[in-house]
């Protein structure tokens, strides 16, 4: 945007775009009609380009001044969205933000919302609620949690998904399985090893989009077992009840090692979740930082303890 276009210029366009009339819209910005018109000319010589069409039967914008409206209105909306919060923030009104997560999201997405939330909500509090997905997914849709950190994909045109990392698919075993001398593993090794499953019933749409990929790759391995965290699949493999598939940033216990599958490009994804209709005036701010790229997450081992979270903590079965 030109710097010779100032913010009261964005007003101007939107106010022309929502009326379709420069009359109409000089009479609610208070200026006269001459005026805004010639200060809208003088924008579209600086910028090379024609926001507006002038018909007989109105104003209308160009395809490509339909980009300079957007982008105007997301503006003005954004710095009056900002004041209103920044004043509810000083009067002590922001409410806790109920956040839930799965244990098998990464502890730095969690610290890294936190560390977001903290920066742009100073003093308002958070409180985390763990529990598998498909639990935390029923409480966002009663309206006792108001966002979510869980695994994709997130299934329902109820949800605004943003989308926060992904994470490569590895083969977990433990470190003495005489699979652990092979780096990578093949699909055929993998196969029949392949026995231990996070549970299908907490995160059902994750559990077909598991059963696609296998399909894809031309496998079809049985589930032997089934848990419902990390650590319990992990317990699983410890007492030989085979191998299971985990994301490369999951926090591996001691006994256990991970190799990566050769031939394949399977991700575990995590993504950012909340109602579309959720009142809560945090949701859209934290969204609008992930979108703007603030969550790159590095792809080294997680620690191996469990997050130590200086908040509320209510953990669900």
């Amino acid at each position: 945007m030109s710097e010779l276009i100032e913010f009261r210029h964005l007003k101007y366009i939107v106010a022309v775009a929502e009326t379709g009339n420069f009359t109409r819209a000089s009479e609610r910005l208070f200026v006269s009609q001459p005026s805004l018109s010639r200060q809208i000319k003088d924008i579209e010589a600086e910028i090379g380009f024609q926001i507006f069409i002038r018909t007989p039967d109105g104003v209308f914008p160009t395809p490509l001044g339909q980009v300079i409206v957007d982008y105007a209105s997301a503006t003005l909306h954004g710095r009056t969205n900002v004041l209103r919060i920044t004043k509810e923030i000083f009067l002590g009104n922001i409410p806790p933000l109920r956040m839930g997560f799965s244990s098998f999201v990464a502890v730095k997405h969690l610290n890294g919302l936190r560390s977001i939330y903290g920066t742009q909500f100073p003093g308002c509090s958070i409180q985390f609620s763990g529990g598998i997905t498909a639990h935390i997914l029923q409480k966002l849709e009663r309206g006792d949690l108001d966002c979510a950190i869980v695994p994709q994909p997130i299934v329902g045109l109820q949800w605004r998904v943003t989308h926060v990392d992904s994470s490569p698919l590895v083969a977990c075993m433990r470190a003495d399985d005489p699979l652990a001398e092979h780096s990578p593993v093949t699909i055929a090794e993998l196969e029949k090893r392949l026995t231990v499953f996070r549970d299908p019933e907490g995160h059902p749409n994750g559990h077909a989009r598991l059963l696609q990929m296998f399909s894809e790759a031309g496998i079809g391995p049985e589930i032997g077992c089934s848990a419902t965290t990390p650590q319990d699949i992990q317990l699983l493999i410890r007492s030989g009840c085979g191998v299971a598939l985990v994301a490369e940033d999951t926090a591996i216990e001691p006994g256990i090692t991970v190799r990566h599958i050769a031939g394949v490009s399977w991700t575990a994804d995590t993504a950012f979740v909340y109602r579309i209709n959720a009142a809560h005036p945090a949701l859209p701010m934290l969204e609008q930082r992930m979108l703007g790229g603030h969550r790159r997450i590095d792809k080294k081992m997680a620690e191996p303890q469990r997050p130590q979270l200086p908040l509320r903590f209510e953990a669900s079965a």
